[in-house]
């Protein structure tokens, strides 16, 4: 078993029942372009796949579109020499062409590089020395960015652009124009490696994370609770995520494909939160992942039921929710957004589906069937409920990485015996609600106190005159650290000479005085990584 079913046992099941019965059992064969489009084309060639939105206009793809140009790409890379193992890396914003390259790329054996296109030169060319990329698929926007790296990358051979030649890369469709519209994906099977996705840790250079053509498997239980019993019929698929990271691409695209639903493509360059609900509108989306952040900006759309959206689900992850954001999905979407929680290596493992188990505010919900998370105490055993420790999961999780590109040192070291270290503290409850503190590097230590920021944040946010939240330990030499904030202004505040007091007393009385920032800094722009998450570390006198 690799995924819920979807019969007469959804309505009367349970979450303790799900668990107990689920088991993974992934089949001895199998290949992730048969899985998401091979098998549809066969039934159906016409079935609606994709719905590409871009500046140009609106293109749509059936899945005998993706089959066929899937299989051009993979006669061409391999008349290219690329094989079992070789890496191809691309460099794309959502389309068509990010998909058909891992299409391509399983059907052959191959392993997929994803990059992000707001990467600079430097990224770039650690990345792509880092894995070895033979081919790079990118666009005419793109690839000048290879121009001063080209000759830091002798294992680059060849770089395609998508939407013409340009200086240095060939134009990539009179190549698939010539290719044959037929393959025979090898018969390869849920170890073999699909892609490595870039993650960059707390120290040292980013690490690429090696996943199996299992990790699709290992991601549907999540997918289907979060998205409240995925499939149903009319279910359609957008985030805003981009494709390069594993919350767009293993969060929404490849799962949608794989149930066969149609699947939008759209990022905007910068995150429109009115252009978002519109696009959800107009496109009957059903199903969407919005990060955090998202749900923050758009929590300042005024009567976003305007848009006429007809949402059936919205999951959320990456950080934390408070029950200040859940409280506005309740109004602005009419349901309950189902957070979930998971990591590059190991994602989606913990989260919630509202119609089977109730949400609880601070909490990113209980383990999904087939995954067993536990708090670790400092000797590596599972604490007690309640108990502050390592958030950490188990070996043999269907989703959970195969190793470190090139680093097995590094892979060593996030293992503890049989279970996988996050890097994240958190406390489980009796009922097996699972709580984030903080990453271990965030923990602040103060007066002898060790403190998570996002409770302390969730609290700032609460306040009307703050919009987003980051809270710090800043060097102190009598309580070690102090408990810093820096917030960015709701729309319309003004601020004040004595807002910093009325958030420190806000947070003194609402949770702790133990807990109460000392300083409070107003700036005007929040830090944040390239996946939308607060950029903490940023923040600190030393960062």
């Amino acid at each position: 078993m690799t995924e819920i079913p979807d019969d007469s046992r959804w309505p009367s099941a349970d979450w303790a029942g799900l668990r107990t019965a689920f088991r993974w059992r992934l089949p001895a064969r199998f290949n992730l372009a048969e899985a998401m489009v091979g098998r549809w084309a066969a039934q159906d060639p016409s079935r609606p796949a994709l719905i590409q939105i871009a500046p140009e206009g609106v293109r749509r793809y059936s899945y005998g579109d993706l089959d066929r140009a899937s299989c051009r790409l993979a006669n061409w890379l391999q008349d290219r020499g690329v094989g079992r193992r070789d890496r191809v890396a691309v460099l794309l914003p959502q389309s068509a062409e990010v998909l058909l390259t891992h299409l391509a790329c399983a059907r052959i054996g191959a392993i997929t590089v994803p990059l992000f296109t707001l990467f600079g030169p430097d990224a770039l060319a650690y990345r792509l020395a880092d894995s070895g990329a033979r081919v790079l698929i990118t666009d005419r926007t793109n690839a000048p960015k290879l121009a001063s790296i080209r000759a830091e990358l002798p294992a680059l051979e060849t770089v395609v652009a998508t939407d013409g030649a340009t200086d240095g890369a060939e134009a990539l469709t009179p190549l698939l124009d010539r290719s044959k519209d037929d393959h025979t994906p090898l018969a390869t099977s849920p170890e073999d490696p699909a892609f490595i996705s870039y993650t960059s840790g707390t120290t040292g250079p980013p690490k690429g994370v090696l996943h199996a053509q299992r990790v699709l498997l290992g991601h549907l239980p999540g997918v289907q609770l979060a998205h409240e019993r995925l499939p149903q019929p009319g279910d359609c698929l957008w985030t805003p995520a981009d494709w390069a990271w594993m919350g767009g691409l293993c969060n929404i695209a490849m799962p949608a494909l794989y149930f066969g639903r149609p699947l939008v493509a759209h990022r905007f360059d910068r995150f429109d939160p009115e252009r978002a609900f519109a696009l959800m509108a107009e496109h009957g989306v059903r199903n969407v992942f919005l990060p955090p952040t998202a749900l923050k900006l758009m929590r300042a759309v005024p009567n976003p039921q305007r848009f006429g959206h007809a949402l059936r689900s919205v999951a959320s992850g990456g950080e934390s929710l408070g029950a200040e954001l859940l409280d506005w999905g309740h109004a602005a979407f009419g349901l309950t957004i189902n957070e979930f929680y998971g990591q590059t290596e190991c994602n989606l493992v913990v989260g919630n589906c509202s119609t089977l188990a109730a949400v609880r505010p601070d909490y990113m919900g209980r383990a999904y069937p087939g995954s067993e998370v536990a708090i670790l105490d400092p000797d590596g055993s599972p604490s007690q409920p309640g108990q502050t420790g390592d958030i950490a999961i188990r070996r043999g999780d269907a989703a959970m990485f195969l190793e470190y590109w090139n680093k097995p040192e590094k892979t060593a070291e996030k293992f503890r015996g049989d279970w996988m270290l996050t890097g994240d503290e958190g406390e489980m409850d009796a009922d097996g609600y699972l709580r984030f503190a903080a990453r271990t590097d965030d923990v602040i230590t103060s007066s002898g106190y060790r403190i998570g920021p996002t409770e302390i944040e969730h609290c700032l946010v609460g306040h009307p005159a703050v919009a987003m939240a980051a809270v710090i330990g800043v060097p102190d030499p009598v309580r070690t650290e102090a408990v810093t904030a820096f917030v960015t202004l709701a729309q319309g505040s003004s601020g004040g000479t004595d807002l910093a007091t009325t958030l420190i007393e806000h947070v003194r009385t609402r949770l702790s005085p133990h807990l109460a920032p000392r300083a409070v800094h107003v700036i005007d722009e929040m830090p944040m990584t390239s996946t939308g998450k607060i950029l903490r570390r940023a923040l600190r006198p030393d960062g």
